[in-house]
This record gives structure tokens, sequence and C-alpha cells, in this order.
């Protein structure tokens, strides 16, 4: 019998962790022809996905598959994300969570995004973002130095690696 990856259980008791916390749990996801999210939404091969309970109806974290219902521009969609290709899940609030390596499925290493494209929505192509340890990383917020203003207020966080 083939032992079961871990990455589904960690997956598991990080949204566990999150919402116990009062935080919002998000995915990052590398977007291939086996993952059904929106692809107007898709960008540079990936797409960060809100799981908390709020933003999911009937969300379901089994070993192979993440799927749920959530409305993206007020329409409901279907989303079904493989755990293989969940790169990171981290709390919004303050980017705590862990980094994972994405599996190359078989057949589908180069389909970032399908050719055929969803009937009406348009997709944006490129490159995964893949981590390259094989092991899942504790990832801690990367927070400027006081001080250093850079200008860039309001932008988005960044995961920063920690072994």
């Amino acid at each position: 019998m083939q032992e079961i990856s871990t990455k589904p259980y960690l997956l598991r008791a990080l949204y566990e962790w999150c919402t116990d916390n009062g935080f919002t749990p998000h995915v990052a996801v590398r977007v291939d022809n086996r993952t059904r999210v929106p692809r107007q939404f898709v960008r540079d091969g990936e797409i960060v996905l809100n799981i908390s309970f709020e933003a999911t109806s009937q969300l379901q974290m089994g070993n192979e598959m993440i799927e749920f219902h959530a409305r993206f521009s007020g329409k409901s969609h279907k989303i079904e994300v493989p755990v293989a290709n969940v790169l990171a899940i981290y709390a919004r609030e303050n980017g705590q969570g862990m980094a994972f390596p994405v599996e190359a499925a078989a057949g589908d290493a180069n389909d970032v995004l399908p050719s055929a494209q969803d009937e009406h929505e348009e997709a944006g192509a490129g490159e995964s973002h893949e981590v390259a340890d094989a092991a899942p990383q504790a990832v801690e917020p990367d927070v400027p130095e006081k001080g250093g203003d850079d200008g860039a207020k309001g932008g988005k966080g960044h995961l920063k690696i920690v072994k």
C-alpha cells in the first residue's frame, strides 16, 4: 500500500490553526489543466484563494483535492484544486504558514494552463514558481525594517522561506 503524503494533513492543520486564531487562511495554487478556477483571476500560472469559512461554501479538504464553492465578481464557481498543486497556505493577516514543493503530474508538467481555455474566459499564461526543497518549509512574513520607507504602502505581503 502506498503511503499517503503528509501535505493534506498539514494543510488541514494549518487551516484549523488559522481559524482557531481568527486569521483568514489563504492558499497559493499552481494552476494547470487539473485545477478548476476562474481563469481570468490567474496570474503567472498561479492564483491565491481565500478558503475561510466566510468565503467558501461546502469546503472539503481531502487527501487528493480541495473542493468548495466561492464567489468571484458576484458569480458562484465550483473550485477544485489538486492538493499536489498547493504552493503554500498562510494567514492573510500575518503571513505565517507553510510553503510546499509542487510535484509535476505525469503528462502535464509543461501544461501550466490548458490550451483549451474556458469558453468565455481569458487566461494569462506564465511560469510556475516552485519551491526547490523537497520538504515543507515554515514561512514567516517578510517585513521591512523600521525606518526603511521605500514608498510602497498598502502592497501585498511577501512570504519568506525559513529553514
